[in-house]
């Protein structure tokens, strides 16, 4: 008897392009196929960077963001969507309108700040992320975007779990932690890597936990691929550029989704 063969999880990808390849929709794309799910994406900015830096950036209209989920939702649809780099307040209000209308898990990373410094959203985009964290299921700052939000209780206060990324922390241990909006808390610890070469870490976390989700695994099940995923890639990361490198997205080839049924 031949295997019935599930489709793979459709994830809708709302963020922005790095034309180094190693965070943004580039990231997302790679994690969300080496997972075995569907890639589709609403590119909200382009951006020129590399491992050094961003050198310029580039907002996608809301009205063109609004035109590709559209176009992405009405024809292939959905079983999950990732929300990185948002590109203005303007687009954060519309995009928080229009999936509002759509009942998948949304997972959103308050993109503030690139790993290498550079700042990807003004007070303005930052002030607007409540809109966004309203419709969330799950929200994925690292410890200083948490900061710059008010802290734990101010983001589960909009009704969504929370997935606090440890990489920011001190110390020899990454802790990270998922939390329930009736404050459950689950924590996976890990050794620290000996590495500059993580950029492209957030956005892969938070692409790995939608790719999870989308294909039915319980909020726990996601939350443990979507580490273990992020700590093979950077032992994975090939060593490119002369600043902080992207992770090996290339290189996590030993399990997936469907791995933890």
């Amino acid at each position: 008897m031949i295997e019935e063969r599930r489709p793979p999880p459709r994830v809708l990808v709302v963020a922005g392009s790095d034309s180094g390849g190693g965070a943004g929709i580039q990231a997302d794309i790679k994690t969300i196929t080496m997972l075995g799910g569907f890639a589709t994406t609403a590119i909200t900015a382009v951006t020129a960077q590399n491992t050094l830096g961003v050198s310029a950036v580039m907002p996608v209209p809301a009205e063109m963001v609004l035109a590709q989920i559209d176009a992405v939702l009405s024809d292939i649809g959905a079983d999950a969507v990732k929300i990185g780099m948002i590109g203005s307040a303007a687009t954060a209000e519309a995009v928080a309108e229009r999936l509002a209308r759509v009942s998948v898990p949304i997972v959103f990373d308050p993109v503030m700040v690139a790993t290498s410094g550079s700042e990807l959203a003004d007070a303005a985009t930052i002030a607007a992320f409540g809109r966004l964290m309203r419709i969330a299921s799950v929200v994925t700052p690292n410890l200083p975007e948490l900061a710059a939000l008010g802290g734990e209780e101010a983001v589960l206060a909009h009704g969504c779990h929370l997935l606090a990324k440890g990489g920011h922390g001190e110390g020899w241990e990454i802790v990270d932690a998922i939390v329930s909006p009736d404050g459950a808390r689950w924590e996976l610890r890990g050794k620290r890597f000996d590495t500059e070469d993580t950029h492209g870490t957030g956005c892969t976390m938070a692409s790995a936990l939608a790719c999870g989700l989308g294909a039915g695994l319980s909020i726990q099940q996601a939350f443990e691929q979507a580490v273990r995923f992020v700590r093979t890639a950077i032992l994975e990361a090939p060593g490119f550029g002369g600043g902080c490198g992207p992770i090996g997205h290339q290189g996590v080839t030993d399990f997936r989704w469907n791995d933890l049924d």
